[in-house]
């Protein structure tokens, strides 16, 4: 379980989080929603420790995040999907998508690859290909893969369907959707929900950088 508890983070001398409180439970998919400039990559950076908190607590199980190197949380099983992709253009697809087992040593990883490949066969068609000779939405694609390689136990997905064509923002929600039931727990920070409809356990709604309300996924 990820829990985020009153948590600021500023850039520069401008406060972007205000007290920020939220839960991501165990297995659970999660919304992030609001629109430009409401502080949802401020959050997701703050998670992953790219951007320092100056106030609030946040734990993943029994891991304080805040008291650990941002390297650290690949290790514990957090997966990180940026939302400009930040594939390195050097490196090809697959070479890509092994980054971070070849910084944090993984076990199998060979293993987790198949299983990704299996999820994503678009990837593993396009696996030697330049990262960057790929459309904008297959870049997305790649970088889901990359988070997956170390996402086991948690995934930060930072507007994954956001500026990309509809064909490829509905093959990205379908991956998510067979992943449910993986026993992961997944926050996703998106603009709006329109793609996400019928997807999430529970909804929480940022403006001005702080967390206005959680909302449930409406029972059938």
């Amino acid at each position: 379980m990820l829990a985020v508890e009153g948590l600021e983070v500023s850039i520069g001398p401008v406060p972007i989080l205000r007290g920020v409180e939220l839960v991501v439970p165990s297995g659970a998919m999660c919304g992030l929603i609001g629109r430009n400039g409401a502080g949802k990559t401020t959050l997701m950076r703050g998670v992953m420790g790219l951007l320092k908190a100056h106030a609030g607590v946040i734990w993943f199980d029994d891991d304080d995040l805040l008291a650990m190197n941002g390297f650290e949380r690949a290790r514990i099983g957090i997966g990180y999907m940026p939302e400009d992709r930040k594939l390195v253009p050097a490196l090809t697809v697959e070479e890509n998508v092994m980054l971070p087992v070849w910084s944090t040593g993984i076990d199998q990883p060979q293993d987790r690859l198949r299983w990704i490949y299996d999820l994503m066969p678009e990837v593993e068609e396009f696996r030697s290909r330049p990262s960057m000779s790929l459309s904008g939405g297959q870049q997305k694609l790649v970088a889901l893969a990359r988070a997956l390689m170390v996402g086991r136990r948690l995934l930060l997905l930072d507007e994954p369907t956001e500026g990309i064509a509809p064909i490829l923002a509905r093959r990205i929600v379908d991956v998510l959707s067979n992943l449910k039931g993986e026993g992961m727990s997944v926050l996703i920070a998106e603009s709006n929900d329109t793609h996400l409809h019928g997807l999430l356990d529970h909804t929480y709604v940022i403006e001005r950088g702080s967390v206005l309300r959680r909302e449930e996924a409406a029972v059938t």
